[in-house]
């Protein structure tokens, strides 16, 4: 009975192991494979917050309040699908030809959660929720 029951724990342990391996997607050649930033950075909205941050007034203003641009292009590719479509719908009800100052917020405020969610640590008077 003994054997029985290693040879289906060592069973049941190689077929769980072998159900937590990932497997690679293929995009249309089988020989080139696809990530997910790739994915990610070529939406649409993705890439209309990243045209935002390309511009010199933009960046100007975040070097002015003391931000890097850089640190913040990296968190915008960081944004999750749903965070930058509230993102770019937030982009979309500023008024045409306004201040950053809208922008700037939307960015801090996203910034400010990702700090309160423990997935970064900016700010040093947030205290992570996990």
């Amino acid at each position: 009975m003994s054997t029985i029951r290693r040879s289906v724990a060592l069973l049941s342990a190689v077929c769980v192991l072998g159900t937590s391996l990932p497997l690679p997607a293929f995009a249309e050649a089988p020989s080139s494979l696809v990530t997910t930033e790739e994915i990610v950075r070529d939406t649409p909205i993705q890439q209309r917050v990243t045209e935002l941050l390309a511009r010199d007034d933009v960046r100007a203003a975040l070097v002015e309040r003391g931000v890097d641009p850089a640190q913040v292009q990296a968190r915008v590719d960081a944004l999750t699908a749903d965070e930058a479509q509230q993102l770019a719908d937030r982009l979309d009800q500023l008024p045409a030809g306004g201040d950053v100052l809208g922008v700037l917020f939307a960015v801090f405020v996203i910034l400010l959660i990702t700090d309160i969610l423990g997935l970064t640590k900016i700010f040093p008077f947030t205290r992570p929720v996990r």
